[in-house]
């Protein structure tokens, strides 16, 4: 199974979009997809269902930030190279998709508005629109990660 295939199956089993993206990618990061899962529980629907920054961009900069990030014993060079790369990243997905606003990918209906919640629905929103929110998410993160680690992809 690919990384987007994995990302699309969670995401239609009643995972958001942050924890799709972020648990696809669980063991190349060595890390339990149960782990993943609950650290990107809060960032779904755009962080907490607020509609900011759509949750599968949330979930791929948490990929990123585990391939490249600055930790404890790193220079500050990993923290510029690792906003170097999210910048790719997020103007890699606005291109394609017009925004990384939750909201405005959702052609600004309000999730937590009953009746634009219902409009959401009924339109199918979820699987027209955020599916390929997810795949984009993954694919984007994969060519930026595999790119820069110079390895090749299995999945």
């Amino acid at each position: 199974m690919t990384r987007q295939e994995k990302a699309l199956e969670l995401f239609e089993n009643n995972f958001n979009c942050s924890q799709s993206v972020f648990a696809s990618f669980a063991t190349d990061l060595d890390l339990s997809e149960d782990t993943c899962l609950k650290i990107a529980t809060p960032f779904g629907g755009g962080i907490g269902r607020q509609q900011l920054t759509c949750g599968a961009v949330t979930g791929a900069l948490m990929v990123l930030g585990m391939y490249f990030g600055k930790g404890l014993t790193d220079d500050d060079q990993k923290k510029k190279d690792t906003y170097d790369k999210t910048n790719e990243f997020l103007k890699r997905f606005r291109e394609k998709n017009g925004s990384i606003t939750c909201r405005d990918l959702l052609e600004g209906l309000n999730m937590n508005d009953p009746d634009e919640y219902a409009t959401i629905k009924e339109r199918n929103m979820f699987a027209t629109h955020c599916n390929c929110f997810v795949k984009d998410a993954v694919k984007m993160t994969e060519d930026i990660t595999l790119k820069n680690l110079n390895i090749h992809d299995n999945n």
